[in-house]
């Protein structure tokens, strides 16, 4: 179960760019492929604070319902302490703490709908 998720996750993050907003599945109006539906966004972004609190919020584009929050694809999270406040499909939000040890750079946050993953990119400036 977890390989597949982080499996479905990565193809997600190898289909931000080629969802993103210039893409031509956005000039289209064409929906992104199903599993990679779910959207998410991330504010404050960028972020200035190491230990600041982050909300998460989106939809699940036809997910059952938010599953899971992963910030970041290494073994150093870039978001701890990750709390589901409302796992509504159709309006979903999460709680985070930007990671103590985390530096200046972009760092992907996934959220996992149970059949649906979306991903954001998040920014620091610490």
């Amino acid at each position: 179960m977890r390989t597949r998720t982080i499996a479905v996750i990565a193809g997600a993050a190898l289909a931000v760019g080629a969802l993103g907003p210039g893409s031509a599945v956005a000039q289209t109006g064409q929906q992104p492929p199903k599993g990679a539906r779910a959207v998410v966004q991330v504010g404050p972004n960028p972020t200035t604070e190491r230990g600041q609190e982050i909300t998460i919020t989106g939809h699940c584009g036809g997910g059952r319902k938010l599953v899971r929050v992963i910030g970041g694809m290494t073994t150093r999270p870039t978001l701890e302490n990750i709390r589901i406040v409302s796992d509504d499909p159709k309006g979903f939000t999460a709680k985070a703490t930007l990671s103590r040890t985390v530096g200046n750079g972009v760092g992907p946050v996934f959220v996992d709908c149970g059949g649906e993953v979306g991903v954001t990119l998040l920014v620091t400036h610490v």
